[in-house]
């Protein structure tokens, strides 16, 4: 289902529906009332919701559609600093992935961005909504095995380096929540167009009680901070002395992403090695799995999400087959693991 005010983006959507043979059937709506009025009859395996529509905006459609019947959802948003913070919203609010498309050309951009639409609609037809868990937007309060795990300022840490995908977003959410100020460093790929990775730093920062910011080039990753890799642009980890930093690069697409989280675990696993700790979790395809496998080699503590607690088990089922994974955890468990793993890094330093 497509639901969607404007009729260039319904048919453009269709016409790159119709290639995939996958897909049986398409509906199409101007506006959430009528596409609920249509899914009275035959509710769909994934909508493709844009979020400014008259009537009912994309958002309350939702989080109503979350609230009666939890269906895959996939976010059709304007590029815009505006569109992208809106989406973080609805992000928090059980939505799966994001297609993005420009105000002008939508026509033209969304033909050239078919092979990722169709993907991202694959992605989220294979989803298990049932298991995304949508945190709420409190200040956590740290548990007391959390408070166990609280760790001093001249704590030797291992940098944490934690690639995701589809379902990625509230799966991150409930990590960076629960852990408390002074944490390990953190690098983060989250597959994501550009401007919406900042708006979700952003939203991530004002609910977490570790600092969150979108990378910036040659910034240092001090114990308590998480860096996200900004949209379309690849991060790698350079060390020097125990400190970590962030360099940003263009470059082509590594398997089919920028950023990709197979750059990121390659350059850990040389330049961190066994002072590391790599997290690879929910998300359709391989990306990650070989870079963790590096790491794996190089002495770096390694870990896949379970596959029932993983929204797609696409990258942490590839990296468990490689047996790139040294630990295969539930999401619920990830927050003390990285407290009780990557607090010291050993005599290297």
């Amino acid at each position: 289902m497509i639901v969607d005010d404007s009729a260039v983006v319904r048919q453009n959507l269709s016409t790159i529906l119709t290639k995939d043979p996958n897909v049986s059937e398409i509906f199409t709506a101007s506006d959430p009332i009528f596409a609920l009025q249509k899914m009275q009859n035959y509710w769909p395996d994934v909508i493709v919701l844009d979020i400014e529509m008259p009537r009912m905006d994309g958002i309350s459609f939702l989080k109503k559609i979350m609230a009666e019947r939890p269906t895959p959802i996939v976010i059709c948003s304007s590029l815009t600093m505006e569109g992208a913070a809106v989406t973080m919203e609805a992000f928090s609010s059980g939505a799966v992935d994001i297609i993005s498309k420009p105000k002008l050309n939508v026509g033209g951009f969304l033909e050239e961005s078919a092979e990722t639409f169709l993907r991202i609609v694959q992605a989220a037809s294979q989803s298990r909504i049932s298991k995304l868990a949508i945190p709420n937007n409190e200040k956590p309060q740290l548990s007391k095995s959390h408070m166990d795990h609280k760790l001093s300022a001249d704590t030797t840490w291992k940098l944490v380096a934690i690639g995701t995908s589809t379902g990625g977003t509230n799966a991150l959410e409930t990590i960076l929540t629960e852990l408390p100020p002074l944490s390990p460093p953190i690098a983060i790929v989250q597959h994501m167009p550009e401007k919406f990775t900042a708006q979700f730093a952003k939203r991530l920062n004002s609910i977490c009680q570790v600092g969150v910011k979108e990378a910036e080039q040659g910034e240092e990753i001090p114990p308590g901070r998480a860096v996200i890799a900004p949209g379309n642009r690849h991060m790698t980890i350079r060390m020097s002395g125990a400190r970590f930093y962030v360099d940003l690069k263009d470059g082509p697409p590594i398997n089919r992403h920028r950023p990709s989280v197979d750059v990121l675990f390659r350059s850990v696993s040389q330049q961190v090695g066994k002072n590391s700790m790599g997290i690879i979790m929910t998300g359709m395809g391989d990306d990650g799995a070989r870079g963790l496998l590096e790491m794996k080699k190089t002495g770096a503590y390694t870990v896949a999400q379970d596959e029932s607690s993983s929204v797609v088990f696409g990258m942490p089922k590839e990296a468990i087959e490689l047996g790139a994974a040294e630990s295969i955890l539930p999401l619920r468990r990830m927050a003390s693991e990285i407290l009780s793993k990557a607090g010291h890094a050993g005599s290297r330093f």
